[in-house]
């Protein structure tokens, strides 16, 4: 039996500003499984980035719940949210954000020096896992100095460096091509298998979402089941 690690019930997002009132997110209901790779996919604009966000403490639901484990995340202080987000939570994004001036290994160690490790150790914790990514001869690189594949790889590795219960990865493909996309999509699978941490990705591309165990679409808001995704995709 798969053991629950994030469960998300009856949240809604709406944004309001003057005369405009815009739901985003209407009463979604999901739960993710230790472990799984689940894809969320969707156009621009469906709410999927949104969700993403609220399961990681990075915007706030207007109504609804997110519970990692046994904590309610949004009854939470913003201090234990911080805690929650550097020790069980690693984001992965389109754009890698990484910071400029750092080397990869310098990059990849900093969530855990924040978290209160010691330098060596997280440099050497890092040394592996961008070597484990394919990146041991990156070490000293900074992002200027990469390909768009190997600035996902670093970043990848950044947001495994906690050990993370779950991933987070927003369109984690969308700015590499073909070749790079797919090599990103393999180590994520690989490093779920490896690691047993759990990945939700989101995507615009329904052909990679297959690839993984257990997808899902989001449409104006709500989810869809996987069913209807894999009807679409044979239909197309």
């Amino acid at each position: 039996m798969q053991e629950l690690l994030l469960d998300v019930k009856g949240v809604s997002k709406r944004y309001s500003e003057g005369s405009l009132d815009t739901q985003v997110l209407k009463s979604v209901d999901l739960q993710v499984f230790k472990g799984e790779q689940l894809a969320i996919v969707g156009t621009s604009g469906s709410g999927k980035s949104t969700l993403l966000h609220i399961m990681g403490t990075l915007d706030r639901p207007t109504s609804g719940s997110v519970t990692l484990l046994d904590e309610n995340l949004y009854t939470l202080s913003s201090r234990r949210q911080s805690e929650v987000r550097n020790q069980d939570l690693g984001f992965i994004y389109q754009f890698h954000h990484l910071l400029p001036e750092f080397t990869a290994l310098e990059n990849v160690a900093m969530p855990a020096m924040i978290q209160g490790i010691k330098r060596d150790i997280a440099h050497k914790n890092a040394k592996s896992l961008l070597e484990r990514v394919g990146l041991g001869h990156r070490l000293n690189h900074v992002p200027a100095e990469m390909s768009g594949g190997e600035r996902q790889r670093t970043a990848i590795a950044r947001a495994l460096i906690n050990n993370p219960k779950l991933v987070l990865a927003d369109e984690p493909t969308g700015n590499l091509d073909a070749k790079s996309g797919e090599a990103v999509y393999e180590l994520i699978k690989e490093l779920a298998t490896q690691l047993g941490t759990a990945f939700v990705v989101v995507t615009h591309d329904e052909k990679l979402a297959l690839r993984m165990d257990r997808q899902l679409k989001m449409k104006d808001g709500s989810l869809l089941s996987a069913q209807s995704l894999a009807t679409e995709s044979e239909a197309s």
